[in-house]
């Protein structure tokens, strides 16, 4: 895509539609929709030196066939490689030369592509990224470099079992579903996967449709619709993913027998889909639990017993469905002790719920919590282009407020019941042999 092109059509595709630029609730927030399709959301901040500036995709792992499995994360690695009018190394130049980030990740739903770059840069920044994501070379010579890389980084997962203990239990909680899959595919579907597969993925996905330019820093809406309102002009719109959630049963217990020093555990429960409205007393429940260092499970495994290094519990919503996982350490001759203290927790937590102290301990966290999240450019881009990517909405820093302050001890009584009232699923990852009897146990209930 030329850079001349994008810079023509920005503003006259916006000027000719007087509904296309929408001010949300934030006032230094704007909204537009391309003809092409293409959603635009910035945030001006007027004090800044940096501008952040993102591209996300509304596809990620779970919407890959089974065959070309890790597709998705393949893309990630190789658009930055090179354009038809790029190389892989004056694109890495054109930002080291200003001391600018660039990156991406791809994850279950989406995958981002985003700058950060000094603010005189906004425009030769976009100018790149757009040609990165729209026009990828693909050269075979470098899709092989950089499946050795990925198969390299699937060898490196599979030598942490704090990575492949979560692998695991993903696996168990969503069986023979996309959902379960390594994000990172297999090293079958990595090696099996040719430039033709790769290259039909991103023409039918890489589409308006799925397309979110976000942007934050010391500028102007319209500056970034000027650099690019061509995105993709020309070709067809392209699709949303149809997906399908999971409805198999969760498999309770998975081992994996390494001979290593610790024992790593995770334990997964179904959780709260991104558009529930019991997701904010979900995320108070997980902070009492184990999202932080004052929580429940912290202070009784690593404070009172010393039993584990890292010991956290972390949600994760998806557009249909979402899971809650614990996850903890420990020496071998210790798994029981762990595994006792983490049954009592538990069921304290089912049948008491939460103390009054905890509910305000856990308000403040949140609130102060997101607040500091949004100090940079970088953080507040991210939620622009998550929040439309995964929902097609933002909401406003005042309402996210609100919707805090308003949960009751009894919606977290609520929600504990709905999350942990239920099966739960557990992996386990270390020198187990065939099993071991305080696991057993403990899936038993």
């Amino acid at each position: 895509m030329a850079a001349v092109a994008v810079a023509a059509v920005g503003v006259a595709a916006v000027a000719a539609d007087p509904q296309v630029v929408s001010s949300l609730a934030e006032p230094d927030i704007e909204r537009s929709e391309l003809t092409s399709g293409v959603r635009v959301i910035t945030e001006r901040m007027p004090e800044a030196r940096s501008v952040s500036i993102g591209m996300w995709f509304a596809v990620g792992s779970r919407d890959e066939p089974g065959e070309i499995a890790g597709a998705s994360h393949f893309l990630e690695h190789l658009l930055f490689k090179g354009t038809e009018q790029r190389s892989a190394r004056s694109i890495a130049l054109a930002i080291d030369a200003v001391g600018g980030e660039m990156n991406a990740y791809t994850t279950r739903e989406h995958t981002a592509y985003y700058l950060r770059l000094p603010v005189a840069e906004l425009h030769n920044g976009l100018e790149l990224l757009a040609d990165v994501v729209s026009s990828p070379a693909f050269r075979e010579h470098e899709l092989d470099a950089e499946r050795d890389v990925i198969i390299e980084e699937l060898l490196m997962s599979e030598d942490t079992p704090d990575d492949l203990v979560i692998t695991a239990l993903y696996e168990s909680l969503y069986p023979d579903h996309p959902l379960g899959r390594e994000t990172l595919g297999s090293r079958d579907t990595v090696e099996a996967m040719t430039r033709d597969e790769v290259a039909a993925f991103h023409e039918h996905w890489y589409r308006p449709r799925t397309a979110v330019v976000a942007a934050a820093g010391a500028l102007d809406h319209h500056q970034v619709l000027d650099a690019i309102g061509g995105l993709f002009e020309g070709g067809e719109a392209g699709v949303a993913p149809v997906r399908t959630a999971p409805d198999c049963e969760i498999r309770p217990l998975v081992v994996i027998d390494r001979p290593i020093e610790q024992v790593h555990v995770a334990v997964g429960w179904p959780a709260l889909s991104l558009g529930d409205d019991d997701r904010y007393a979900m995320w108070v429940a997980n902070h009492v639990l184990g999202g932080g260092m004052s929580s429940r499970l912290f202070q009784k495994i690593r404070e009172e017993r010393g039993l584990a290094y890292t010991v956290f519990t972390t949600p994760s919503s998806y557009s249909d469905v979402g899971s809650l996982i614990m996850y903890a350490g420990t020496a071998v001759n210790r798994l029981g002790e762990l595994l006792d203290v983490t049954g009592d927790v538990l069921a304290g937590f089912l049948a008491e719920g939460i103390t009054d102290e905890e509910h305000q301990v856990a308000l403040g966290y949140l609130e102060g919590s997101m607040l500091l999240g949004l100090e940079d450019s970088g953080s507040r881009m991210s939620r622009l282009g998550t929040g439309i990517a995964n929902r097609n909405d933002i909401t406003s820093v005042d309402e996210h407020i609100r919707r805090i302050r308003a949960v009751t001890t009894g919606d977290v009584a609520n929600v504990i019941g709905r999350i942990f009232g239920g099966p739960r699923a557990v992996s386990a990852v270390g020198p187990l042999g065939a099993g071991n009897p305080a696991l057993e146990r403990f899936v038993q209930g």
